[in-house]
């Protein structure tokens, strides 16, 4: 998970081998294999605020396996396991990747803000180790790279909706991504000409990240 993050160059909210392998034990994980044992990709569920939240989270999928379709079935099975397990539970999410975004709102995901999610300060602590997090905290955790999205199990639009809507305006999305990543950029860089700033801002950082972050 953490060599593919740097491979996209977005941030990762890292977690021990012991805590995945847990995960697995607990029953809260998806595992995808071939019919041989080939591992093809990895999903588990977090819970947060005493189970007011779970999030999906490390999504990954072998590379030979990119581009299959796989890594919709696994968010499917895990959105589904998630539904099982905590059926009260709200669902959310934080990617920088607009094709996580699609499958998100094929099921019934919609955008939110930072505010709408956990005020767990565990699930926060997490963005320690991604490489954005100082552009978390200089937004006081209410908005950053990433794009929140959230599914209530009370209060949800039809997936066909969200699907159709995130169809509908993707173009729309990704130019309102550019334009939030050069305001980004701009105040990191002036932080940085200050000696303010630590260096973070100058990185590439993924345009797909910037929607409905604002």
């Amino acid at each position: 998970m953490e060599a593919s993050a740097k491979a996209r160059g977005t941030g990762i909210a890292k977690r021990s081998p012991e805590y995945v392998a847990a995960k697995m034990l607990e029953g809260k994980a998806v595992i995808a294999l071939t019919h041989t044992g080939q591992w093809v990709g990895f999903c588990y569920i977090e819970e947060w605020s005493h189970g007011q939240f779970v999030a999906n989270s490390g999504l990954i999928v072998s590379p030979e396996f990119r581009k299959s379709g796989v890594a919709k079935q696994i968010k499917k099975r895990i959105f589904d396991l998630s539904r099982e397990k905590y059926p009260e539970s709200k669902i959310f999410g934080l990617t920088t990747g607009l094709a996580v975004m699609k499958i998100n709102s094929e099921l019934g995901y919609e955008p939110v803000t930072y505010s709408e999610l956990t005020d767990d300060e565990q699930f926060w602590a997490g963005c320690k180790s991604c490489v954005n997090y100082d552009i978390l905290m200089s937004k006081g955790r209410k908005n950053c790279m990433c794009t929140a999205m959230l599914y209530d199990p009370k209060d949800h639009y039809e997936p066909a909706e969200t699907s159709a809507d995130f169809i509908k305006h993707s173009g729309l999305y990704e130019r309102f991504m550019r334009i939030k990543q050069s305001k980004f950029l701009q105040a990191f860089k002036k932080k940085d000409k200050d000696g303010n700033g630590n260096g973070s801002g100058t990185k590439h950082r993924s345009l797909l990240s910037f929607l409905f972050s604002l």
